[in-house]
C-alpha cells in the first residue's frame, strides 16, 4: 500500500504532488504519488531500477511529455501554480524547474564561458559587464570558478567529468531555477567527484529545493534530507512506499521493502 508524505504545510512546500500517475501510451509507468517536497531541502528518490523514478522526476519539469504518447494524470505544483495547467507556458515550467542529466552534456561547440552564458543571452537583455558578472557568479556557485577562471575560452569538453557536470549545474542555475532536478549526476564520476557534487549540493540548497534520484544509497544517506522510496507494484507501475527524514528510512523504515532494498537483499 502506498504511503504518502507526512502532512505539511503548503507554504512550506516547494513542490506538491498529488496523485500523479505517468503513461506511456496504454501503459502506467508511475501510480498514484503524493507527496509534499520541502523548499531549501535535498530530496532524493530511490528505489529499484524500472520503478519509475527517472519518469517521475522527468513529470516534474514536463519533460517526461515530450515521449510520444506520454501524458500524466494529477496535478504538480510549484510554489502553488499547477505546471499541467492549459494555461500555462511549457518552457516557464523548464525554466522553473532545471534539469541535471546522468551525464554531463556540455554544449561541445562552446567555450565554459559561453556554456553559462547562453541562457542568459536567451532569456534576459543583459550587457556584456552584467553577463560576464552572472557567469562568474553561476561558476562560484558551482564551486568551479578558482579550476577555470584562467581558461573560459577553452572549449568545456576540455575538462573533466566532474568539471563538466559542475558546468551544467552552473548552465542550469544562471536562469534561476527555484527547483533543480539531477537524475543519477554522479553514476558517470569517480568517487572523488561524486564528493564534490555531494558537497555542491549541500551548498545549493540555500538557495535551491533539489530532488535527486540516485541508486547509491550511501549518497542518499549522506546528500539528502528526505527520501522517498519507489517499488513496482504488480501491474509493473512504479509507485511510492515510503517517504520521510533520511535518517528514519535509513534506520527505521516503516515499509519492509525500504528495509530489504537498503539492506541490498533486493535491488
Amino acid at each position: 500500500m502506498t504511503t504518502h508524505a507526512p502532512a505539511a504545510d503548503d507554504a512550506e512546500s516547494a513542490v506538491v504532488i498529488d496523485h500523479l500517475s505517468c503513461f506511456y501510451g496504454a501503459f502506467r509507468a508511475v501510480k498514484e504519488v503524493s507527496l509534499r517536497i520541502p523548499a531549501r531541502q535535498v530530496t532524493a528518490i530511490i528505489g529499484p531500477s524500472g520503478t519509475g523514478k527517472s519518469t517521475f522526476l522527468r513529470s516534474l519539469n514536463r519533460m517526461h511529455e515530450v515521449a510520444r504518447g506520454a501524458r500524466v494524470t494529477g496535478t504538480v505544483q510549484i510554489k502553488g501554480v499547477d505546471i499541467y495547467d492549459p494555461a500555462i507556458n511549457v518552457t516557464d515550467v523548464r525554466q522553473r524547474t532545471g534539469m541535471i542529466f546522468q551525464q554531463p552534456n556540455p554544449l561541445r561547440t562552446m567555450s565554459i564561458f559561453e556554456n553559462v552564458a547562453i541562457g542568459l543571452r536567451l532569456e534576459r537583455r543583459l550587457g556584456r559587464t552584467e553577463i560576464a558578472d552572472r557567469v562568474e557568479a553561476c561558476l562560484r556557485s558551482a564551486a568551479l570558478w578558482d579550476e577555470v577562471k584562467d581558461k573560459l575560452r577553452l572549449s568545456a569538453l576540455a575538462l573533466s567529468g566532474g568539471q563538466q557536470q559542475r558546468l551544467c549545474i552552473a548552465r542550469t542555475i544562471a536562469t534561476q531555477p527555484e527547483v533543480l532536478l539531477m537524475d543519477e549526476p554522479c553514476s558517470a564520476l569517480d568517487p572523488i567527484a561524486t564528493l564534490k557534487i555531494e558537497e555542491l549540493m549541500d551548498e545549493l540548497k540555500r538557495d535551491y529545493t533539489i530532488v535527486i534520484v540516485t541508486h547509491n544509497m550511501q549518497q542518499a544517506s549522506r546528500a539528502a534530507d528526505q527520501t522517498a522510496m519507489f517499488m513496482m507494484d504488480d501491474d509493473r507501475a512504479g509507485h511510492l512506499v515510503e517517504y520521510g527524514p533520511t535518517q528514519e528510512i535509513f534506520t527505521n523504515p516503516r515499509d519492509p521493502r525500504t528495509e530489504s532494498y537498503i539492506t541490498g537483499k533486493i535491488g
